[in-house]
């Protein structure tokens, strides 16, 4: 049993229940009231029994024509038999009244269900019951001593038969019909109201007309036939111009472009207009199949599905009114029998036209708008892969840059396939096509959901990425976008191993995106010259830089005029505070400029040839600082930074070497770093170079650890004994989790190979202690201080901090605490020579 006919069954019970409940109370007054009528109120006279026939006459006749309102599946009748009733309630005995009801009301409805004959019964013995009641609490007398008298009295009367008559018909009318009461009850109420009072004064006029003369009751039935007739036709009238103005409205509500909402307004509407139990549009193309009421749409698919609703169908086809382009069909389905009027079916013909001309309407627009979006999406992306293409990634690129509320770093991956001609020139253009789309499939995947992978044309890729912790983020994401490649192609069964190099920038602060694009560019052709995967953009190396064309120029002047200096930043052991070496960092002192940052000037400086003096230059006064600390008992190594052009001069270690002995330093007092993000040769006199030095006690370091690929293969080759992670690594740590893994997997790196690990950028205590607590002993940055010249600081080692000289800022614990280390130390005392000054107060 489906839920159509459970709530059918349910309906019916509820039904028999009310019609019960009224034929009950009837009863009980037809069994009070016959008695009377026999014994107590007999008529007396052929006037009395004149009275009487009239009386059933017209409560037959106002019973039998009527005016017909079709709710659903649910005929309802609209009657004039109370106004006999209150006729005869007015001029005779109420027992015979009722009486008169019973037999008027069963004569004309022999041809209706019992359960119609029972309610209609009931229903008016009610009603004539309640008139009596009334008019005898008003104490009423027949005639009336003066016209006039009566019309309060029956007014009230009149009033009590219409409230009791809507009280016990409209819920039945329904709940037959599958409708709200409320709504039942305000449906068509002014032609009620209309109907009671037009029908309360053709009872004054007979009753008044009665009080003359009884003979002319023979006038009143052709009388109120003849005004229920008009009544009715103002009803139909009503009913049809209602139909008419809904229809206008309907149809005008269809002339939207949305399908979904021609077909819901549709279905809703049409149940409504034809006062359907449920409606249901099949579309010829797609199969779509929509169902539902007024209350909305139950059911839109294209799979078979029985509608629940059984009865009478009413179909009718969408075409237009030239009866061509059959876009479907509308039905009407109706719980019960039902015979649509000709002013229905035309209207149902009218609203099958309009619906077939919105359907079509809609149906053209959704083309219009697939192929709108289609060439939206074919300027957009790329027609062999799929991607972005370059127009999309510049108009995304430019909002990413210019929304202020952007979050996090904005930096582009730029990636080139190597070698890829020869794919087309062996295997042809077909199989590089193929090679184009797996790579692009490959770049996808490998990409993050907010990350933009477009193809720039031939065997150019660019990835955007959007929302990075910090810059240093793009570098470890390009790994993992260029890794994806690294597996072979399956190309018709055979296996094509591809390459590609990447340039990685992130967003300048000026410039836009072409700027980030022509920095990507530049990083990524770098990275193709020193045969590496991938390449950071740096300013120092990109040779478009008019200013720092312009400085090189003097570059021989400030070298002659000793323009550039040294400032230290001291490196701190984090749990004691206490200073254990520091980072020589290289000035220039411009008369005109002022203080020039070096990112501006060292690539000038490598390509002027001035490189061996700068150099030498810079190595003394290092090494000078580091004897004038010695000299004030404070023995700190001090770390230069080395340009790899100079480990391509054989004679470098040679000169470094006789720089140190000149200076009567210990070859393990200077630390040279090598900045892994900047081309390192991979010819063998870099090897050889390194390992003299090392050999002859020279330390090296390897700085901004992490944030190139070349990081494990450049420990395989470089004999370094201390590895620096990035800064941009440490200030991202409290809220990237990549960043944090970066740093715990260098220091775990650096414990297995034995190495000092030093944390640059500590900028807080917080950080201080993360770091300190992951395994790592030392560090620099602002938290401890700024690059100060040498006497600065030698000043700053002897001032000291909380009664400690050689200390910048107290300890993490206090002496003698006993401390849970996670793991062993990496670079501590053993890993990094320490200061006799600072060895007592250092932490175990």
């Amino acid at each position: 049993m489906n839920s159509s006919q459970r709530r059918e069954i349910e309906t019916d019970r509820r039904l028999r229940l009310l019609v019960g409940l009224v034929v009950m109370a009837a009863a009980v007054v037809v069994l009070t009231s016959l008695p009377g009528a026999f014994v107590d109120a007999l008529p007396t006279s052929a006037y009395d029994v004149a009275i009487l026939v009239m009386l059933t006459f017209m409560i037959a006749v106002g019973t039998l024509v009527k005016a017909r309102i079709r709710i659903r599946s649910t005929t309802q009748s609209i009657s004039w038999n109370e106004t006999a009733i209150v006729i005869g309630a007015a001029v005779i005995p109420l027992p015979w009244v009722v009486l008169c009801t019973v037999v008027g009301i069963a004569l004309a409805s022999l041809q209706l269900s019992p359960i119609k004959i029972a309610f209609g019964i009931g229903k008016n013995v009610l009603v004539a019951f309640g008139a009596g009641l009334t008019l005898a609490l008003l104490h009423w007398t027949w005639p009336p001593l003066h016209p006039l008298d009566m019309l309060a009295p029956l007014g009230i009367a009149y009033l009590a038969v219409a409230v009791i008559d809507d009280l016990l018909a409209i819920p039945v009318i329904a709940l037959a019909s599958g409708t709200r009461v409320r709504r039942q009850f305000l449906t068509n109420l002014d032609l009620r109201v209309a109907g009671f009072v037009v029908r309360f004064v053709v009872a004054v006029c007979t009753l008044a007309i009665l009080s003359i003369d009884p003979r002319l009751l023979l006038a009143v039935p052709p009388l109120v036939l003849s005004l229920h007739l008009a009544y009715s036709t103002r009803i139909r009238t009503r009913t049809e111009q209602q139909a008419w103005q809904r229809l206008a409205r309907t149809t005008d509500a269809l002339n939207v472009v949305d399908l979904d909402q021609v077909l819901t307004t549709a279905v809703t509407e049409a149940a409504e207009l034809f006062s359907a139990d449920e409606v249901e549009i099949e579309l010829r193309e797609g199969g779509r199949t929509v169902r539902g009421g007024a209350a909305g749409v139950a059911y839109d698919g294209t799979a078979p599905q029985p509608s629940e609703t059984d009865g009478r169908v009413v179909p009718v086809s969408l075409e237009g009114h030239d009866r061509t382009g059959n876009t479907g069909e509308l039905r009407l389905r109706f719980a019960g029998p039902v015979e649509l009027s000709e002013r229905e079916q035309y209207t149902l013909r009218t609203f099958a036209s309009a619906l077939c001309t919105a359907v079509r309407n809609a149906q053209a627009y959704a083309e219009l708008a697939r192929i709108a979006d289609d060439h939206a999406y074919a300027a957009t992306h790329d027609a062999l892969t799929g991607l972005s293409n370059r127009r999309h990634l510049l108009d995304e690129g430019t909002a990413q840059l210019t929304t202020r509320h952007a979050e996090g770093v904005t930096a582009l991956v730029l990636i080139d396939l190597n070698h890829f001609k020869e794919v087309n020139d062996t295997l042809g253009h077909g199989a590089g096509d193929q090679v184009l789309i797996q790579v692009a499939g490959r770049l996808r995947d490998a990409a993050r959901p907010d990350d933009l992978v477009a193809r720039l044309g031939g065997d150019e890729f660019a990835v955007l990425l959007r929302g990075l912790p910090a810059p240093a983020v793009a570098a470890h994401r390009a790994e993992t976008l260029l890794a994806a490649l690294h597996d072979p192609l399956d190309l018709d069964g055979m296996r094509i191993s591809v390459e590609a190099s990447g340039g990685i920038a992130a967003a300048p602060a000026t410039g836009g995106m072409a700027e980030l694009l022509r920095r990507a560019d530049v990083a990524m052709y770098q990275a193709k010259r020193a045969g590496q995967r991938t390449a950071t953009y740096a300013a120092t190396r990109d040779t478009a830089d008019l200013n720092r064309l312009t400085l090189g120029g003097e570059l021989p002047r400030a070298v002659a005029d000793h323009e550039f200096t040294v400032n230290f930043q001291p490196i701190v052991d984090l749990g004691s505070g206490q200073v254990v070496g520091a980072e020589a960092l290289a000035r220039w002192h411009h008369p005109t400029h002022g203080l020039i940052d070096p990112l501006r000037f060292l690539e000038a400086v490598e390509r002027s040839g001035l490189l061996p003096a700068f150099a030498e230059a810079i190595l003394d006064q290092a090494l000078i600082a580091a004897g004038s600390w010695h000299d004030a008992g404070f023995d700190l190594p001090v770390s230069v930074n080395v340009s790899p052009r100079s480990l391509l001069d054989a004679r470098f270690p040679g000169a470094v070497l006789a720089r140190l002995r000149a200076h009567d330093l210990p070859p393990d007092r200077l630390v040279l770093e090598l900045t892994e993000t900047l081309t390192l040769s991979q010819l063998d006199v870099v090897d050889r170079v390194l390992s003299r030095l090392r050999d002859s006690g020279v330390r090296l370091a390897l700085d901004d650890f992490g944030t190139g690929y070349s990081s494990l293969s450049l420990l395989s080759r470089i004999p370094v004994h201390e590895l620096k992670i990035d800064r941009s690594f440490v200030t991202a740590m409290e809220t990237s989790p990549e960043a944090a893994a970066v740093i715990r997997s260098t220091l775990d790196l650096g414990r297995s190979l034995d190495l000092t690990v030093v944390a640059e950028g500590v900028e807080s205590e917080p950080q201080r202690r993360a770091l300190w607590e992951l395994g790592c002993a030392a560090g620099q940055g602002h938290l401890f201080a700024r690059p100060l010249p040498a006497g600065a600081l030698l000043a700053a080692l002897h001032r000291g901090a909380g009664g400690r000289p050689g200390a910048l800022v107290r300890p993490l614990h206090d002496a003698g605490a006993v401390i849970r280390l996670p793991g062993r130390r990496v670079g501590g005392a053993r890993n990094r020579p320490i200061p006799p000054a600072a060895t007592d107060a250092r932490h175990p």
